[in-house]
């Protein structure tokens, strides 16, 4: 598609000739590199409670950002008027805040090659449509069982257009399509304290495509099983011991606890555990950790950046081995380094910063079968809640959502109340089996960094620790 067909194009006129001109104007009091940021996005969102719509919303938000970089000093104006005098503002106000000595040459600008992770939406879903989904959802999960005495779902979905212009010569556009399911369940027995369970799922995917193991009669009753094992739960032991973590959706630990520190804004501030040490072995042996940002219809994934870079597979760390980090322009720039495609941003308001895409841990060879009877004594992780993590040590807290004492070599009783407490460095090294089963998540992921949240996949196949330690409420 030429930047002719494009929505911004189409709706408010924009030419290559304009953007050439707005770069040149953020550029004119110096500056090493300038970028154009283009955002309209269609928003929907459906909520039910109680068996009641409480919130049905649709809106469109658009705007652009102006970034110009001199030296380590950024200047960043945004507008959301799209008129010829605001934008030609916003590069003044940027240009007025980075300005510097130095100069680039002015590049023309050219359309990169295409290509497609995602479907492009025909519109013929409605709202009605929306709406119906959640409604499916609610009635599914209130028939599981007899115990559920509360249900809530909701269904967003947007639709966002981009259109990106660099001074060194890119320009791109894209058509970027998301959507989530998800559902939570309160159950209660005999007057118990309630316990409750979630589960959803989506994707950069078309909203026709929620069948299947995708429909909201399968997240309802997830959502509804977790709440009803969380009611013959005993309290988590606690202590230091053998963990499992099963797969998919436990590779948020993964995610946090090491992906962001191989985030290369850290790295280049030298404010990583991870600062430093390419090269080096930081993990067992059987660890391999990739960020991909092009897997077809995942929710991480992006034809190209919000820098206008393609995404790509990255290796983060290989059999153990720390290889790379994921870096945007302005850290590789500061690191000696090319971008990873990982310049990320939550909106045309924000600068870009390096994020994750997908990431995850390779297969490895043992059956996860094989890996529980390896156990005496530990825990088993089947779902995970929040978590908090620090970037300069390392160390974690993780709520386990669903988990499971293993006992003899087999999965026993559930638990509740199970924390995992480590470094995830230091929890790498104990990694001494990993399974052959690597599923990425359903398609729920959300990343906060800095006040911006961004839409990310995590995967993990089934991966023995040796070693963390267990916070819970049992001797």
């Amino acid at each position: 598609m030429a930047l002719s067909e494009s929505l911004f194009a189409r709706k408010f006129g924009i030419t290559a000739h304009d953007l050439e001109n707005w770069l040149g104007e953020a550029l004119h009091s110096g500056g090493d590199y300038a970028d154009l940021y283009f955002e309209y996005v269609e928003n929907s969102s459906i909520s039910i409670d109680e068996s009641i719509i409480k919130s049905a919303v649709r809106g469109v938000s658009l705007g652009v950002g102006v970034r110009v970089v001199s030296g380590e000093r950024t200047g960043y104006a945004y507008s959301d008027d799209l008129s010829a005098e605001k934008i030609r503002h916003a590069c003044r106000v940027a240009a007025a805040i980075a300005s510097g000595p130095a100069k680039v040459d002015k590049t023309g600008l050219s359309e990169g090659p295409k290509r497609s992770v995602y479907p492009l939406l025909d519109g013929s879903f409605t709202l009605q449509d929306r709406v119906a989904l959640v409604e499916r959802a609610d009635r599914a999960a209130r028939a599981w069982d007899h115990r559920v005495f509360q249900v809530q779902a909701s269904f967003v979905d947007n639709v966002r257009h981009v259109l990106i212009a660099t001074s060194d010569g890119a320009m791109t556009h894209d058509v970027q399509p998301l959507s989530r399911l998800g559902v939570r369940v309160l159950a209660r027995e005999n007057g118990g304290r309630p316990q409750s369970g979630y589960a959803g799922g989506g994707g950069r995917i078309p909203l026709e495509a929620f069948t299947g193991d995708r429909s909201p009669e399968t997240w309802a009753a997830e959502a509804a099983r977790q709440a009803i094992t969380q009611l013959e739960a005993v309290d988590a032991p606690a202590g230091e011991m053998t963990v499992v973590l099963g797969p998919g959706w436990p590779g948020i630990l993964l995610h946090e606890a090491v992906g962001h520190g191989l985030e290369a804004d850290f790295n280049r501030k030298g404010v990583s555990a991870f600062s430093g040490r390419i090269g080096q072995k930081v993990a067992s042996e059987l660890c391999t950790v990739v960020d991909n940002g092009t897997i077809q219809n995942r929710r991480g994934s992006l034809n190209v950046d919000d820098e206008g870079v393609p995404t790509q597979e990255n290796v983060l760390i290989e059999n153990g081995v720390l290889r790379g980090y994921l870096a945007d322009k302005l850290s590789g720039r500061l690191l000696n380094a090319a971008s990873t495609g990982s310049g990320r941003r939550e909106n045309y308001q924000n600068i870009p910063m390096p994020r994750m895409t997908n990431t995850f841990m390779l297969s490895g060879e043992s059956d996860p079968a094989d890996i529980i009877r390896s156990v005496p004594r530990g825990l088993y992780c089947a779902n995970f809640g929040g978590g908090q993590v620090d970037i300069t040590s390392g160390n974690f807290v993780f709520a386990a959502s669903e988990s499971y004492l293993i006992e003899d070599g087999r999965l026993t009783r559930p638990v509740r109340g199970a924390t995992l407490i480590g470094n995830g460095p230091e929890a790498l090294k104990y990694v001494s089996m990993v399974g052959n089963d690597l599923r990425l998540d359903e398609g729920i992921g959300i990343c906060g960094k800095e006040g911006q949240s961004v839409p990310v996949g995590v995967g993990i196949p089934t991966v023995k620790i040796d070693r963390m330690t267990v916070g819970g409420t049992a001797a």
